[in-house]
């Protein structure tokens, strides 16, 4: 690998999108090769071992491109399968959601003697206590309320608008009894919540900080490529972003511009089953 190879982002589906979008922003010179799992999706119900089973599938089958660094865009795959990943792969820097985040959360709550911070995530991240681990590695005494909200991801990838009736009322459903409790905190401990972070921080009021945890990610993928002399050189020009699914391309790119802010190309289609046996090459990828 080289400062020109691409980095790659993996995820169940669409939220890693908003992983890509935030990197984009902060190293619009990177090549980004996205893959998100949409047969398979989604992972917030599936155990530690299928989820470390189905991502270790995909990094296999993207090292043809050679990517420099591979970011987990998933908070639960993150939670459940980011160790085994790390020892699988080696040679492979691997990165994901939940650290960053975590630490951006503890650096919110300032100086407040036990501050109560809250997660809204997917029922596997919350069971995970991964969230529990890496907040209270770093602030001892923080209160931390967990709270699945199962119903927002299939809202997202339905297509519905903040201003959705349904979308107004889960997110008050979610969020309000944290509200009750004191919050200081919340942390968007899934990478689709940031679609909904206006509506949030709107709900929330301007006394809790709000925690995306796909820009925190960004952040933390830039230091590491600058720490490890890999930042691709501006000289070089916006690098280019590929898309690869494994099911329902036409419904991804439709939805994915909402995500990322701009129309993207028609993703490559991957069967799930060539993941178990990975074959071709990049140039029949490309054709």
């Amino acid at each position: 690998m080289t400062s020109s190879s691409p980095i790659a982002i993996i995820d169940s589906g669409l939220g890693g999108l908003t992983v890509a979008r935030a990197i984009r922003m902060a190293l619009p010179a990177e090549s980004i090769i996205y893959f998100g799992d949409t047969a398979r999706l989604p992972y917030g119900t599936k155990t530690a071992g299928t989820v470390s089973r189905f991502v270790s599938q995909i990094i296999e089958y993207l090292r043809r491109f050679d990517p420099k660094h591979v970011v987990i865009a998933c908070n639960t795959a993150t939670a459940l399968s980011l160790p085994v990943l790390r020892e699988r792969f080696p040679d492979l820097p691997i990165s994901g959601v939940i650290d960053p985040g975590s630490k951006a959360a503890v650096i919110a709550a300032g100086r407040k003697v036990t501050p109560v911070i809250g997660v809204i995530a997917t029922e596997a991240t919350v069971k995970s206590q991964a969230y529990e681990r890496a907040i209270h590695s770093r602030r001892r005494h923080a209160r931390l309320i967990m709270r699945p909200a199962p119903l927002l991801v299939p809202i997202i990838e339905e297509g519905r608008r903040p201003q959705d009736p349904l979308v107004q009322l889960a997110l008050r459903q979610y969020i309000e009894p944290l509200m009750k409790r004191g919050l200081d905190v919340l942390v968007l401990g899934c990478t689709h919540y940031p679609i909904l972070k206006d509506q949030i921080i709107e709900l929330v009021g301007p006394a809790v900080a709000v925690i995306d945890s796909a820009e925190q990610c960004a952040d933390d993928v830039a230091r590491r490529l600058a720490e490890a002399n890999m930042v691709r050189g501006e000289e070089e020009g916006s690098g280019e972003m590929k898309c690869f699914v494994t099911d329902d391309p036409g419904k991804f790119a439709k939805l994915a511009t909402r995500f990322l802010g701009v129309p993207v190309k028609q993703p490559h289609w991957v069967p799930a089953d060539e993941l178990y046996e990975p074959t071709g090459t990049i140039d029949e990828i490309e054709t």
